[in-house]
């Protein structure tokens, strides 16, 4: 596969615009354009996909339909954790065979599988064409993967935070769960269990200021933490006004939330059980079970803008994971096509509940209607139906892998607040100011 990265950086510009439509489309077509079927039977070929561990029975099934039509092919399976298979990466290259032949990437990973030559072309248009659901291709999250003429990647899923709320816990507290919950309303900061110390929950509150912690400008990176705080606008100085207000009230009830990640999280984990006094948690779907382990029957869920900051609804970003195939099989024709019936017949819209059980997935070519018509439970059902809602309202995630820098950067600032004890919100923003200088003078330009 030749080099497409210095091309993909303009391309990804535009790219980022296709997010807002990729969960609200249905129907069976594909790209009008796209070629003809992938050649799906008289395969001889042998490939190595990666998968979860809770992933395997359904990944099997995938392949034994493969192979009812190719008997004479061979798909291994390869038990190995997502991010644990592309830290192979660290050390080695795509050709290495402990990397796989067909594998899942988070959306933040592309941009670096791209300028590494990992990812190989496949042909997407007609395999959406094949998968159904998609009423144009291009224009769905599958035109974000079209680099140059190629596509070096297929939708898996979409995903984005919302909100789970404890019913009992709130009635409680006296907080009226019907309307959206405004952070500044809160009397006991507990009832408000907001972990911005995280960058991935940070975001929610930035964006709802319209405050970027690293964006592309004319070919830079910038960083509106760089600002001096009188030169950020009205809104973005009341959100860090209401952060610090936030903090400040943990700090004075001597609440571990920011005392550090792991007392952060074991605090939000013990105060939202019911009897405890978290009433509203950010969260993403893959912790339904946690939470309702935790509340029971109390737990509600709804989508992200059902907690707002300063009357502002909090937005997430429109994240998501892709099918790729290796960029050393795209030469050999029936390896190419094996992978690609094989992603086929993972994403099918009618494997829908059966993926999602497997894999907490929710696919970009499903509408939460269709999902309602399936035999998932009411939880489940829900869950799909706020993912979705949020997801739309949510910002294109950052892909450029640069943004790498703004976790522990972001992390580290807020966490020195409760050694640094600032008094005023000014105050506490330099302590980020400060760190994200350095960060940028790191990232250049």
């Amino acid at each position: 596969m030749k080099t497409k990265f210095k091309k993909f950086i303009a391309l990804g510009l535009c790219a980022l615009m296709i997010f807002s439509s990729c969960a609200k489309k249905t129907g069976s077509g594909g790209d009008d354009n796209s070629g003809k079927e992938v050649t799906s039977e008289g395969l001889k070929a042998e490939i190595v996909v990666q998968v979860e561990k809770d992933w395997m029975d359904y990944y099997k099934k995938a392949v034994d339909k493969v192979l009812e039509k190719n008997p004479d092919s061979k798909i291994e399976l390869k038990e190995i954790g997502s991010f644990d298979h592309l830290d192979i990466l660290k050390s080695t290259d795509a050709t290495n065979p402990d990397f796989a032949d067909v594998f899942a990437l988070p959306l933040d990973r592309f941009t670096d599988l791209v300028s590494q030559d990992v990812l190989g072309a496949m042909d997407a248009p007609s395999m959406a064409k094949q998968i159904g659901g998609y009423d144009d291709f291009d224009k769905s999250l599958g035109g974000f993967f079209k680099v140059d003429n190629d596509y070096l990647g297929f939708p898996y899923n979409i995903e984005t935070l919302i909100t789970y709320v404890n019913k009992a816990n709130a009635e409680k507290a006296g907080i009226d769960i019907e309307k959206p919950i405004e952070i500044n309303d809160i009397k006991d900061p507990a009832n408000v269990l907001l972990p911005f110390f995280d960058a991935w929950f940070g975001v929610a509150a930035t964006n709802s200021a319209n405050l970027s912690l690293l964006k592309e400008d004319n070919g830079k990176f910038i960083s509106d933490l760089t600002k001096d705080f009188k030169d950020l606008d009205k809104d973005q100085q009341k959100l860090f006004e209401s952060l610090f207000e936030y903090w400040k009230k943990h700090n004075e009830a001597n609440s571990p939330i920011f005392s550090g990640e792991d007392e952060g999280w074991a605090y939000i984990g013990d105060e939202f059980k019911t009897g405890g006094n978290g009433v509203i948690r950010l969260g993403g779907p893959w912790e339904i079970n946690d939470n309702i382990e935790k509340a029971g029957d109390d737990l509600m869920i709804y989508p992200i803008n059902h907690l707002t900051i300063n009357s502002k609804p909090l937005s997430h970003w429109q994240g998501g994971w892709a099918m790729a195939i290796n960029a050393r099989i795209e030469a050999d024709k029936d390896k190419k096509a094996l992978a690609e019936n094989f992603i086929i017949e993972l994403l099918r819209p009618e494997n829908a509940e059966e993926l999602f059980k497997a894999t907490g997935k929710i696919l970009p070519n499903v509408s939460a209607e269709e999902y309602d018509k399936t035999n998932l439970s009411d939880t489940d059902k829900t869950v799909i139906k706020n993912v979705i809602e949020s997801y739309n309202i949510s910002e294109p995630r950052p892909i450029f892998k640069e943004y790498g820098k703004v976790w522990d950067t972001w992390k580290n600032a807020i966490l020195s607040w409760n050694n640094v004890k600032p008094t005023s919100a000014e105050d506490a923003y330099k302590e980020l100011q400060a760190s994200f200088n350095s960060m940028m003078e790191n990232i250049g330009n």
